[in-house]
């Protein structure tokens, strides 16, 4: 591959897309290929906070290289863990997040990392603080199950959905990602994520936001934004809907802050009438009629179970590139 693979984080981890599409769909058509590359080798899958999706499909992923799997629930089960340096370790925490990442390092291959953005501080969140101690200190290649900034797994897979249901091969794509309401400060990891990879692939991309949401311009780049959402849906072939907090760039003191409850933004069938009989992604789980209504989400062009069937595929690729470099 070049250059060693420990790290897969942002889109340009896993090098050139075409190649990296390629290697999806051959493992799509043949999941368990490389079973011979997991042998004898063992993932350690680390959760700082829940998940559903994340959880199963890098597992099985794993389990199709061949892999002996083990899962951590830092918060069931395993001591509560401090993260701060120059702490005095005299509350509830009685193991320090330094001694035991070379101890997880000692029992596997390969680390996945989850742990989510407090949404308190922007400078410790976009630092990577956690993400970046097990890169340095445990000695093993280690990729992102969703950090506080990116959720590259999710990314790759809604690329990978989108490049299965593009049948006009002769034109690039509108694909809109688009801000809905929610009841509960979310992270934006996964529209950074999804802005970065679009911004890296060959299609038309367009996000939209009530203004103040503006994401950071690490991982939205260059990408058109369009304030007035009926615009940004106009002849759009994808709408990938996702709420996220302020990212506190326009005003820091805004970060993680709910500062829109418009329901106006809520895509439902007159949304979607405005599109060129656009399909529907959503990274999952999600509020429905809150960010959708029942009728989008349950009609012919949503495609959110493919997407979601689809990270067992990217995570695959992922694990495949690391286990060759072992």
């Amino acid at each position: 591959m070049g250059k060693e693979f420990r790290t897969f984080i942002n889109a340009e981890d896993i090098g050139p897309l075409d190649k990296a599409m390629a290697e999806a769909m051959e493992i799509k058509n043949n999941r368990y290929k490389y079973q011979h590359l997991g042998k004898n080798k063992t993932l350690m899958m680390i959760f700082f906070n829940n998940s559903l999706r994340t959880r199963l499909s890098t597992q099985k992923a794993a389990m199709n290289m061949g892999m002996n799997v083990i899962v951590l629930d830092v918060n069931a089960g395993a001591w509560k863990l401090e993260t701060e340096r120059g702490v005095i370790m005299d509350g509830d925490k009685s193991e320090h997040l330094l001694e035991a990442i070379p101890v997880m390092g000692c029992y596997c291959d390969i680390i996945g990392v989850r742990s989510f953005a407090g949404l308190t501080d922007r400078e410790y969140d976009y630092a990577e603080t956690v993400l970046n101690q097990f890169i340095k200190y445990s000695g093993r290649p280690v990729f992102a199950m969703e950090t506080a900034t990116v959720h590259p797994l999710q990314a790759f897979a809604d690329l990978i959905t989108i490049e299965e249901y593009w049948k006009e091969r002769n034109k690039r794509p509108k694909v809109v990602l688009t801000w809905a309401p929610h009841c509960r400060s979310l992270p934006q990891a996964v529209p950074n994520s999804f802005a970065q990879w679009m911004l890296a692939a060959d299609v038309d991309f367009v996000v939209t936001h009530p203004e103040g949401y503006e994401l950071d311009p690490k991982f939205v780049g260059n990408a058109r934004v369009e304030y007035d959402q009926r615009k940004a849906f106009d002849g759009a072939d994808f709408i990938y809907a996702k709420n996220w907090s302020n990212p506190g760039v326009t005003r820091l003191e805004d970060y993680g802050k709910i500062t829109s409850k418009d329901m106006s933004w809520t895509v439902d069938t007159e949304h979607m009438s405005w599109t060129n009989n656009g399909k529907f992604m959503h990274c999952l789980p999600v509020r429905r009629n809150l960010i959708v209504t029942d009728d989008v989400i349950e009609s012919p062009n949503s495609i959110v179970i493919p997407e979601a069937a689809n990270r067992e595929i990217s995570c695959s690729v992922v694990l495949k590139r690391m286990l060759e470099q072992l």
